[in-house]
């Protein structure tokens, strides 16, 4: 299969138009916390239950959590822009002004999310300039509130609220 010829600045506003919801993807190692955000998150089976987002080739904070045996996946909320930024962020503290939950396993999840997945690395596949990182999926949690937690989207580069 040969690759369709594109201007890479046009394929990046064409994709911008897909959205897509937000997670975050932590751990805790006992010495620091490490997070990033992800916003290509998609569920992927119910037997074995198995969830896959994608992640860049050149990403410097994605090898540091691999290495880790337990990780927690949380869906950010609608009132999460900030941490999603933070998150993000290529430098800095991320976690400045997130509350955060740390397992005993190590997975360490955003607190007000509406979902907490508590995962391990199953395989990755390389996939052009990104891997697909394929995890299995060891325990879940629905937050229920009193009133409905609606997700973050990222849509045409910035991150958007769902309309009611």
């Amino acid at each position: 299969m040969t690759a369709p010829k594109s201007d890479g600045a046009v394929l990046r506003r064409v994709f911008a138009n897909v959205p897509a919801g937000v997670i975050a993807i932590c751990a805790d190692t006992g010495t620091e916390r490490i997070g990033m955000a992800a916003s290509t998150f998609v569920p992927v089976s119910l037997d074995p239950p198995l969830v896959a987002f994608c992640v860049q080739n050149t990403s410097t904070t994605w090898p540091r959590l691999a290495a880790r045996d337990r990780l927690g996946i949380s869906v950010l909320s609608s009132t999460q822009d900030t941490a999603a930024r933070a998150l993000a962020a290529k430098s800095g503290d991320r976690f400045s002004g997130i509350d955060t939950e740390t397992h005993e396993d190590g997975a360490l999840f955003v607190r007000g999310c509406p979902v907490w997945l508590d995962v391990s690395v199953d395989r990755q596949v390389p996939a052009g300039d990104h891997a697909i990182v394929v995890m299995a999926v060891h325990d879940h949690f629905v937050h229920d509130t009193d009133t409905d937690v609606d997700p973050i989207v990222f849509h045409r580069s910035e991150f958007r609220r769902l309309a009611s």
